[in-house]
Protein backbone atom coordinates (compact mmCIF):
# COMPACT_ATOMS: atom_id res chain seq x y z
CA UNK A 1 0.00 0.00 0.00
CA UNK A 2 2.72 2.58 0.83
CA UNK A 3 4.41 1.72 -2.47
CA UNK A 4 1.19 2.44 -4.39
CA UNK A 5 0.82 5.76 -2.57
CA UNK A 6 4.39 6.62 -3.45
CA UNK A 7 3.77 5.77 -7.12
CA UNK A 8 0.67 7.97 -7.19
CA UNK A 9 2.62 10.75 -5.52
CA UNK A 10 5.31 10.49 -8.18
CA UNK A 11 2.73 10.58 -10.97
CA UNK A 12 0.97 13.58 -9.41
CA UNK A 13 4.31 15.32 -9.01
CA UNK A 14 5.41 14.73 -12.60
CA UNK A 15 2.07 15.84 -14.02
CA UNK A 16 1.12 18.62 -11.61
CA UNK A 17 4.41 20.50 -11.30
CA UNK A 18 4.82 21.24 -15.05
CA UNK A 19 1.19 22.35 -15.28
CA UNK A 20 1.49 24.68 -12.30
CA UNK A 21 4.81 26.09 -13.44
CA UNK A 22 3.52 26.56 -16.98
CA UNK A 23 0.40 28.39 -15.85
CA UNK A 24 2.36 30.58 -13.46
CA UNK A 25 4.93 31.41 -16.11
CA UNK A 26 2.28 32.22 -18.69
CA UNK A 27 0.20 34.53 -16.50
CA UNK A 28 3.15 36.24 -14.84
CA UNK A 29 6.23 36.25 -17.04
CA UNK A 30 4.61 36.17 -20.50
CA UNK A 31 2.17 38.98 -19.71
CA UNK A 32 4.96 41.18 -18.38
CA UNK A 33 7.24 40.53 -21.37
CA UNK A 34 4.36 41.01 -23.80
CA UNK A 35 3.46 44.40 -22.29
CA UNK A 36 7.10 45.53 -22.39
CA UNK A 37 7.42 44.48 -26.04
CA UNK A 38 4.23 46.34 -26.98
CA UNK A 39 5.57 49.59 -25.56
CA UNK A 40 8.73 49.33 -27.66
CA UNK A 41 8.80 50.57 -31.26
CA UNK A 42 11.13 47.77 -32.36
CA UNK A 43 9.71 44.65 -34.00
CA UNK A 44 12.57 42.44 -32.79
CA UNK A 45 11.42 42.22 -29.15
CA UNK A 46 7.88 41.41 -30.30
CA UNK A 47 9.26 38.57 -32.41
CA UNK A 48 11.45 37.33 -29.53
CA UNK A 49 8.50 37.15 -27.15
CA UNK A 50 6.21 35.57 -29.73
CA UNK A 51 8.72 33.04 -31.08
CA UNK A 52 11.02 32.18 -28.18
CA UNK A 53 8.86 32.46 -25.09
CA UNK A 54 7.32 29.00 -25.32
CA UNK A 55 10.58 26.98 -25.63
CA UNK A 56 12.23 29.15 -22.95
CA UNK A 57 9.26 28.57 -20.67
CA UNK A 58 9.57 24.79 -20.93
CA UNK A 59 13.36 24.88 -20.56
CA UNK A 60 12.93 26.69 -17.24
CA UNK A 61 10.24 24.20 -16.19
CA UNK A 62 12.53 21.24 -16.91
CA UNK A 63 15.37 22.83 -14.93
CA UNK A 64 13.07 23.52 -11.97
CA UNK A 65 11.74 19.94 -12.02
CA UNK A 66 15.29 18.59 -11.90
CA UNK A 67 16.17 20.86 -8.99
CA UNK A 68 13.14 19.99 -6.86
CA UNK A 69 13.01 16.29 -7.73
CA UNK A 70 12.05 14.45 -4.50
CA UNK A 71 15.01 12.74 -2.91
CA UNK A 72 12.71 10.07 -1.49
CA UNK A 73 12.21 8.51 -4.90
CA UNK A 74 13.95 5.20 -5.59
CA UNK A 75 17.35 5.52 -7.24
CA UNK A 76 16.24 3.82 -10.47
CA UNK A 77 13.17 6.04 -10.71
CA UNK A 78 15.28 9.16 -10.22
CA UNK A 79 17.71 7.97 -12.90
CA UNK A 80 14.90 7.28 -15.39
CA UNK A 81 13.24 10.64 -14.69
CA UNK A 82 16.54 12.50 -15.07
CA UNK A 83 17.16 10.73 -18.38
CA UNK A 84 13.72 11.69 -19.67
CA UNK A 85 14.29 15.29 -18.57
CA UNK A 86 17.67 15.31 -20.35
CA UNK A 87 16.02 14.18 -23.58
CA UNK A 88 13.37 16.86 -23.17
CA UNK A 89 16.05 19.47 -22.54
CA UNK A 90 17.90 18.55 -25.74
CA UNK A 91 14.66 18.76 -27.73
CA UNK A 92 13.72 22.10 -26.15
CA UNK A 93 17.13 23.67 -26.79
CA UNK A 94 16.87 22.56 -30.43
CA UNK A 95 13.39 24.07 -30.61
CA UNK A 96 14.77 27.33 -29.20
CA UNK A 97 17.59 27.43 -31.78
CA UNK A 98 15.10 26.91 -34.61
CA UNK A 99 12.85 29.64 -33.24
CA UNK A 100 15.87 31.95 -33.09
CA UNK A 101 16.27 31.54 -36.85
CA UNK A 102 12.66 32.63 -37.28
CA UNK A 103 13.37 35.70 -35.14
CA UNK A 104 16.29 36.50 -37.43
CA UNK A 105 14.00 36.07 -40.43
CA UNK A 106 11.43 38.45 -38.93
CA UNK A 107 14.16 41.02 -38.33
CA UNK A 108 15.45 40.77 -41.91
CA UNK A 109 11.92 41.08 -43.34
CA UNK A 110 11.27 44.21 -41.27
CA UNK A 111 14.71 45.68 -42.03
CA UNK A 112 14.99 44.86 -45.75
CA UNK A 113 11.71 45.10 -47.66
CA UNK A 114 11.42 43.39 -51.04
CA UNK A 115 8.36 45.39 -52.12
CA UNK A 116 10.29 48.64 -52.54
CA UNK A 117 11.46 49.74 -55.99
CA UNK A 118 15.23 49.45 -55.49
CA UNK A 119 15.32 46.09 -53.73
CA UNK A 120 18.51 44.46 -55.03
CA UNK A 121 20.26 44.28 -51.65
CA UNK A 122 17.09 43.12 -49.91
CA UNK A 123 16.62 40.29 -52.42
CA UNK A 124 20.23 39.18 -51.89
CA UNK A 125 19.81 38.99 -48.13
CA UNK A 126 16.39 37.31 -48.31
CA UNK A 127 17.76 34.63 -50.64
CA UNK A 128 20.73 33.86 -48.40
CA UNK A 129 18.59 33.79 -45.27
CA UNK A 130 15.94 31.46 -46.70
CA UNK A 131 18.53 28.89 -47.77
CA UNK A 132 20.59 29.18 -44.57
CA UNK A 133 17.48 28.90 -42.39
CA UNK A 134 16.57 25.56 -43.96
CA UNK A 135 20.16 24.32 -43.61
CA UNK A 136 20.28 25.32 -39.93
CA UNK A 137 16.93 23.65 -39.20
CA UNK A 138 18.08 20.40 -40.81
CA UNK A 139 21.45 20.46 -39.03
CA UNK A 140 19.89 21.26 -35.64
CA UNK A 141 17.40 18.41 -36.10
CA UNK A 142 20.13 15.92 -37.04
CA UNK A 143 22.42 16.97 -34.18
CA UNK A 144 19.57 16.89 -31.66
CA UNK A 145 18.45 13.43 -32.76
CA UNK A 146 22.01 12.09 -32.68
CA UNK A 147 22.63 13.56 -29.23
CA UNK A 148 19.41 12.05 -27.88
CA UNK A 149 20.29 8.63 -29.26
CA UNK A 150 23.79 8.83 -27.81
CA UNK A 151 22.33 9.17 -24.32
CA UNK A 152 20.84 5.65 -24.58
CA UNK A 153 23.58 3.07 -23.93
CA UNK A 154 21.92 0.23 -25.83
CA UNK A 155 21.34 2.35 -28.90
CA UNK A 156 24.91 3.64 -28.71
CA UNK A 157 26.29 0.09 -28.68
CA UNK A 158 23.98 -0.90 -31.52
CA UNK A 159 25.12 2.10 -33.53
CA UNK A 160 28.77 1.20 -32.97
CA UNK A 161 28.11 -2.35 -34.16
CA UNK A 162 26.29 -1.12 -37.26
CA UNK A 163 29.03 1.36 -38.09
CA UNK A 164 31.70 -1.32 -37.72
CA UNK A 165 30.02 -3.57 -40.28
CA UNK A 166 28.56 -0.95 -42.63
CA UNK A 167 31.37 -0.66 -45.21
CA UNK A 168 29.44 -2.04 -48.17
CA UNK A 169 26.16 -0.46 -47.05
CA UNK A 170 27.93 2.88 -46.74
CA UNK A 171 29.19 2.68 -50.31
CA UNK A 172 25.72 1.85 -51.62
CA UNK A 173 24.09 4.63 -49.60
CA UNK A 174 26.79 7.07 -50.72
CA UNK A 175 26.12 6.29 -54.38
CA UNK A 176 22.37 6.62 -53.85
CA UNK A 177 22.82 9.92 -52.01
CA UNK A 178 25.18 11.38 -54.59
CA UNK A 179 22.46 13.38 -56.30
CA UNK A 180 21.07 14.56 -52.96
CA UNK A 181 24.51 15.79 -51.90
CA UNK A 182 24.90 17.53 -55.26
CA UNK A 183 21.55 19.25 -54.75
CA UNK A 184 22.60 20.36 -51.27
CA UNK A 185 25.86 21.81 -52.61
CA UNK A 186 23.95 23.53 -55.42
CA UNK A 187 21.73 25.16 -52.79
CA UNK A 188 24.82 26.51 -51.03
CA UNK A 189 26.16 27.85 -54.33
CA UNK A 190 22.86 29.60 -55.02
CA UNK A 191 22.92 31.15 -51.53
CA UNK A 192 26.44 32.59 -51.79
CA UNK A 193 27.23 33.00 -55.52
CA UNK A 194 23.62 34.12 -56.16
CA UNK A 195 23.06 33.59 -59.88
CA UNK A 196 19.42 34.04 -58.87
CA UNK A 197 17.71 35.82 -55.99
CA UNK A 198 14.18 36.07 -54.69
CA UNK A 199 12.09 38.33 -56.97
CA UNK A 200 14.63 38.17 -59.83
CA UNK A 201 13.13 38.36 -63.33
CA UNK A 202 14.25 35.31 -65.32
CA UNK A 203 13.53 33.40 -68.49
CA UNK A 204 13.60 29.66 -67.84
CA UNK A 205 12.50 27.05 -70.37
CA UNK A 206 11.28 29.91 -72.60
CA UNK A 207 9.00 31.15 -69.82
CA UNK A 208 9.17 34.71 -68.40
CA UNK A 209 8.64 34.99 -64.68
CA UNK A 210 9.94 35.97 -61.25
CA UNK A 211 11.74 33.86 -58.66
CA UNK A 212 9.11 33.32 -55.99
CA UNK A 213 10.76 30.77 -53.68
CA UNK A 214 14.17 29.14 -53.32
CA UNK A 215 14.52 25.91 -51.33
CA UNK A 216 17.38 23.44 -50.92
CA UNK A 217 16.00 21.20 -53.68
CA UNK A 218 13.90 23.30 -56.06
CA UNK A 219 13.06 26.83 -57.18
CA UNK A 220 9.55 28.17 -57.80
CA UNK A 221 9.23 30.58 -60.73
CA UNK A 222 6.02 32.61 -60.84
CA UNK A 223 5.20 32.98 -64.54
CA UNK A 224 3.53 36.11 -65.90
CA UNK A 225 0.15 34.33 -66.26
CA UNK A 226 0.28 33.24 -62.57
CA UNK A 227 1.35 29.67 -63.31
CA UNK A 228 4.21 28.23 -61.23
CA UNK A 229 7.21 26.58 -62.84
CA UNK A 230 8.98 24.19 -60.46
CA UNK A 231 12.65 23.82 -61.44
CA UNK A 232 15.32 21.68 -59.70
CA UNK A 233 17.86 23.93 -58.03
CA UNK A 234 20.68 22.23 -59.94
CA UNK A 235 19.17 23.64 -63.16
CA UNK A 236 20.50 27.11 -62.33
CA UNK A 237 24.01 25.71 -61.86
CA UNK A 238 24.16 23.35 -64.84
CA UNK A 239 22.12 25.08 -67.59
CA UNK A 240 22.08 28.58 -69.10
CA UNK A 241 19.16 30.89 -68.38
CA UNK A 242 18.40 34.60 -68.61
CA UNK A 243 18.42 36.80 -65.51
CA UNK A 244 17.10 40.27 -66.35
CA UNK A 245 17.80 41.69 -62.87
CA UNK A 246 21.21 40.17 -62.11
CA UNK A 247 22.90 43.57 -61.60
CA UNK A 248 20.17 46.15 -62.13
CA UNK A 249 16.48 45.99 -62.98
CA UNK A 250 16.54 48.51 -65.84
CA UNK A 251 16.18 47.07 -69.32
CA UNK A 252 15.88 48.08 -72.97
CA UNK A 253 12.71 47.40 -74.93
CA UNK A 254 12.26 47.22 -78.70
CA UNK A 255 9.31 47.80 -81.02
CA UNK A 256 9.40 46.88 -84.71
CA UNK A 257 7.18 48.73 -87.20
CA UNK A 258 6.92 47.78 -90.88
CA UNK A 259 6.03 50.66 -93.20
CA UNK A 260 6.19 51.68 -96.82
CA UNK A 261 9.28 53.29 -98.40
CA UNK A 262 7.46 56.63 -98.52
CA UNK A 263 7.33 57.03 -94.70
CA UNK A 264 9.00 60.26 -93.39
CA UNK A 265 11.44 58.70 -90.90
CA UNK A 266 12.44 61.96 -89.19
CA UNK A 267 8.82 62.78 -88.36
CA UNK A 268 8.25 59.29 -86.93
CA UNK A 269 11.42 59.68 -84.88
CA UNK A 270 10.18 62.96 -83.43
CA UNK A 271 6.81 61.40 -82.66
CA UNK A 272 8.56 58.59 -80.77
CA UNK A 273 10.27 61.20 -78.59
CA UNK A 274 6.96 62.91 -77.85
CA UNK A 275 5.31 59.61 -76.97
CA UNK A 276 8.09 58.65 -74.54
CA UNK A 277 8.20 62.06 -72.87
CA UNK A 278 4.47 61.83 -72.15
CA UNK A 279 4.74 58.29 -70.77
CA UNK A 280 5.31 57.65 -67.05
CA UNK A 281 6.89 54.29 -67.87
CA UNK A 282 9.95 55.75 -69.64
CA UNK A 283 13.05 56.36 -67.48
CA UNK A 284 14.45 59.11 -69.81
CA UNK A 285 17.64 57.22 -70.68
CA UNK A 286 17.30 55.72 -74.19
CA UNK A 287 15.14 56.88 -77.12
CA UNK A 288 16.25 55.69 -80.57
CA UNK A 289 14.50 55.05 -83.89
CA UNK A 290 16.50 53.34 -86.64
CA UNK A 291 15.91 51.65 -89.97
CA UNK A 292 17.15 48.13 -89.30
CA UNK A 293 16.06 46.38 -92.49
CA UNK A 294 14.58 46.96 -95.93
CA UNK A 295 12.88 44.37 -98.09
CA UNK A 296 11.36 44.59 -101.56
CA UNK A 297 8.02 45.61 -100.00
CA UNK A 298 8.56 47.30 -96.60
CA UNK A 299 11.01 49.15 -94.42
CA UNK A 300 11.65 47.87 -90.90
CA UNK A 301 11.81 50.54 -88.18
CA UNK A 302 13.12 49.65 -84.75
CA UNK A 303 12.18 51.84 -81.79
CA UNK A 304 14.54 51.34 -78.86
CA UNK A 305 13.55 52.62 -75.41
CA UNK A 306 14.53 52.07 -71.77
CA UNK A 307 12.48 51.40 -68.64
CA UNK A 308 13.13 50.88 -64.94
CA UNK A 309 12.19 47.17 -64.93
CA UNK A 310 10.90 44.39 -67.16
CA UNK A 311 7.22 44.90 -66.35
CA UNK A 312 7.42 48.61 -67.16
CA UNK A 313 9.34 47.84 -70.35
CA UNK A 314 6.63 45.45 -71.54
CA UNK A 315 3.85 47.98 -70.94
CA UNK A 316 5.92 50.77 -72.53
CA UNK A 317 6.53 48.69 -75.67
CA UNK A 318 2.82 48.04 -76.06
CA UNK A 319 2.03 51.73 -75.56
CA UNK A 320 4.64 52.89 -78.09
CA UNK A 321 3.57 50.29 -80.66
CA UNK A 322 -0.08 51.32 -80.44
CA UNK A 323 0.61 55.06 -80.65
CA UNK A 324 3.12 54.82 -83.50
CA UNK A 325 0.71 52.75 -85.59
CA UNK A 326 -2.08 55.22 -84.81
CA UNK A 327 0.16 58.20 -85.68
CA UNK A 328 1.28 56.74 -89.03
CA UNK A 329 -2.28 55.71 -89.88
CA UNK A 330 -3.61 59.24 -89.23
CA UNK A 331 -0.77 61.40 -90.56
CA UNK A 332 0.71 59.26 -93.31
CA UNK A 333 -1.81 56.58 -94.32
CA UNK A 334 -0.04 56.19 -97.65
CA UNK A 335 3.07 55.03 -95.74
CA UNK A 336 1.38 51.91 -94.41
CA UNK A 337 2.56 48.67 -96.04
CA UNK A 338 0.86 48.12 -99.36
CA UNK A 339 1.06 45.86 -102.38
CA UNK A 340 1.64 47.72 -105.67
CA UNK A 341 0.39 46.46 -109.03
CA UNK A 342 1.48 48.37 -112.10
CA UNK A 343 0.65 47.83 -115.75
CA UNK A 344 3.61 47.38 -118.04
CA UNK A 345 4.17 50.26 -120.41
Amino acid sequence: MPEQVQNWTTVAYLVGVPILLGLAGHFLVFKVLHNIAKRSSSAVDDSLVRRCYRPLQWIVIVFVIRLILPSALPEQTRTDINHILSLLLIALVSWLLIKTMYVLEDYVISRFEVEVKDNLRARKIHTQLKVLKRIVIILVGIIAMSTMLMTIPKVRQLGTTILASAGIIGIVVGMAAQRTIGTFIAGLQIAFAQPIRVDDVVIVENEWGRIEEITLTYVVVKIWDLRRLIVPITYFIEKPFQNWTRVTADILGTVFIYVDYTVPIDEVREELGRILKQSQLWDSKVCVLQVTNATERTVELRALMSAADASSAWSLRCEVREKLIEYIGEKYPQALPRLRITNPV
